[in-house]
């Protein structure tokens, strides 16, 4: 069959999708975004975690043929859907009106640069937007290790800032509570998604 949807904000296709096609797959194999990581394929570890129609989901548990005309946002478009969001206040890829969002090609491309973590100098992740604020705060807190759990609990962390600035540790907690990571012991993590929101504070109050 064929599938079409909406990725990063572009309207994509994809053919010869099979039944027990999962999203996960459509995305990594046919669409070359390998962000969203294949691990338990059973929903377990949140490695896999994508945005659809706003709403973290185990792509590895999503049928392809269940995203016909929704919106997909994966770890590779979330520099360009939080500088939208901002942009359109508060309001993101796809939510608002006509916007080009991330190519595939720019998507394919993505890359963390080194920065210097005082000055953000030297950021780069696509080549129209700069790192999301979550990407930043967690290169900056030293809360990437192996990588694998990351861009699950950057989607994860992102959805939870943008509907509660202000977390209590008790509410990154259960945000994060799907999110497996056996490198980090955690506390880094949570220091990265404390510094996020303590910078979205602030910018929200120099506005």
């Amino acid at each position: 069959m064929r599938v079409n949807f909406t990725v990063n904000g572009r309207k994509q296709e994809a053919d010869d999708v099979w039944e027990g096609e999962s999203l996960l797959y459509v995305l990594r194999e046919r669409m070359g975004l390998p962000g969203s990581k294949n691990a338990c394929e059973q929903g377990e570890c949140g490695s896999c975690t994508v945005r659809l129609d706003g709403v973290p989901v185990c792509s590895c548990l999503v049928a392809a043929g269940q995203v016909e005309g929704r919106e997909v946002v994966t770890v590779e478009g979330l520099a360009e859907f939080a500088k939208q969001r901002a942009e359109h206040g508060g309001c993101a890829s796809g939510a608002c009106g006509d916007t080009k969002g991330t190519s595939l090609q720019d998507a394919q491309q993505w890359q963390s640069k080194p920065t210097d973590s005082q000055t953000g100098e030297g950021v780069g992740a696509f080549p129209r937007a700069a790192l999301s604020p979550i990407q930043q705060a967690f290169i900056d807190a030293g809360a990437v290790q192996c990588g694998f759990c990351t861009p699950g609990l950057l989607v994860a962390a992102d959805e939870m800032l943008e509907h509660n600035p202000s977390p209590t540790d008790a509410d990154i907690r259960e945000a994060l509570s799907g999110n497996l990571c056996r490198c980090t012991g955690y506390e880094k993590i949570l220091d990265a998604v404390r510094l996020a929101a303590a910078r979205q504070e602030r910018q929200g109050e120099a506005v």
